[in-house]
């Protein structure tokens, strides 16, 4: 007799992004900024002196100093991952037991609820509202009844840019019985984080990533900060080398240039000020055929009337946004990149 795959598993695809030449691609939130030839030859003179033939540090502790330094945590409260995707895979493996609730929210980031669905938990959704706004009370009244062991979001939201501002966040964790997991790989875009202060709650644990504002999205490296008793559990069920060598190096080199950071940031707000911008104003001349959403994040979501239309129009323009639904969500380019975006947009509609 065969071998016979799960149900689980049986019909699930890979992650297939759209592939090929094209030339914008505004479609997975990247930032647009390349890292200089000064920084890669820092980068460079970094991975020198790696002693190749040995495992990496198990705990990341050159690279958890650098990141606590550039946000101001106790380094003993930062784990390291491969990605946040890791993180987020090993947080719902290990801190679920089979069958227990998790709250998710939608829209918000699938792979929320893919590890759910893998690790046999039970997903809870919480439908936001029409304008993907979240009702703070129904959330808590939801997550508290449903015996949700686990919250988990992001903060901005991804895909609606929205967020929900540190006072409420603050409520929201210190009401529900549930470890909350908070998603913050676009807060810094925004200044409501609670980084800061997710090591004061038994019940929090904050994420974070330099794929968006650092640029660094090809060395696959996130973060997770938290109260020491979940630092150490975490740590102690995530693999032991997780995170790569090189990788470390790389991160550690990247949150030690303060500056270059800063003015990244800087830059991609003001993109991200720019296409907002421009899609109001297509808006405003065009008020039934789109709805404009305001973001705090590094990209803009909007409503189309005739979405497959417009995302197909685009696809064939050599323009690659992200096509939810209705919606498409569209990263911050370039000056030149925005400007070719709304151009082919009015052009469409």
């Amino acid at each position: 007799m065969g071998y016979r795959l799960n149900e689980k598993i049986r019909n699930l695809k890979p992650y297939d992004p759209i592939q090929g030449r094209y030339p914008i691609r505004l479609d997975a939130n990247e930032s647009f900024l390349r890292p200089s030839g000064e920084l890669l030859s820092k980068i460079g003179d970094a991975m020198a002196g790696l002693a190749f033939n040995r495992y990496p540090d198990p705990f990341a502790r050159e690279l958890c100093g650098s990141f606590a330094g550039y946000y101001g945590v106790d380094a003993a409260d930062v784990t390291a991952g491969n990605g946040s995707d890791e993180l987020i895979s090993v947080i719902e493996n290990a801190f679920l037991m089979r069958g227990e609730p998790v709250v998710t929210l939608s829209p918000d980031f699938a792979m929320y609820r893919f590890y759910s669905s893998l690790d046999e938990t039970k997903c809870v959704e919480y439908r936001k509202k029409p304008d993907f706004s979240v009702d703070l009370d129904e959330l808590i009244g939801l997550t508290n009844e449903s015996g949700a062991r686990l919250l988990i979001f992001s903060n901005p939201c991804n895909p609606t840019g929205g967020g929900i501002g540190r006072e409420d966040m603050r409520r929201l964790v210190r009401s529900v019985g549930a470890l909350v997991v908070v998603d913050e790989a676009y807060m810094d875009f925004w200044d409501q984080s609670l980084l800061g202060e997710a090591g004061e709650y038994d019940n929090l644990i904050v994420l974070r990533t330099l794929s968006k504002a650092f640029g660094m999205a090809a060395v696959r490296l996130g973060f997770a900060v938290a109260n020491p008793s979940l630092t150490n559990a975490l740590r102690a069920v995530k693999s032991p080398y997780n995170v790569n060598a090189c990788t470390q190096k790389i991160g550690s080199v990247l949150l030690q240039e303060h500056e270059r950071a800063r003015s990244c940031i800087a830059q991609i707000r003001a993109s991200q000020r720019e296409l907002f911008a421009a899609l109001q104003r297509l808006e405003r001349a065009n008020p039934r055929k789109l709805t404009v959403y305001d973001s705090v994040a590094n990209f803009t979501y909007a409503r189309f009337a005739e979405c497959d239309r417009i995302f197909e129009t685009l696809l064939k323009a050599g323009i690659v946004v992200r096509h939810l639904g209705g919606c498409l969500r569209i990263t911050a380019g370039t000056p030149a990149e925005n400007g070719a975006l709304i151009r082919r947009l009015e052009e469409i509609l």
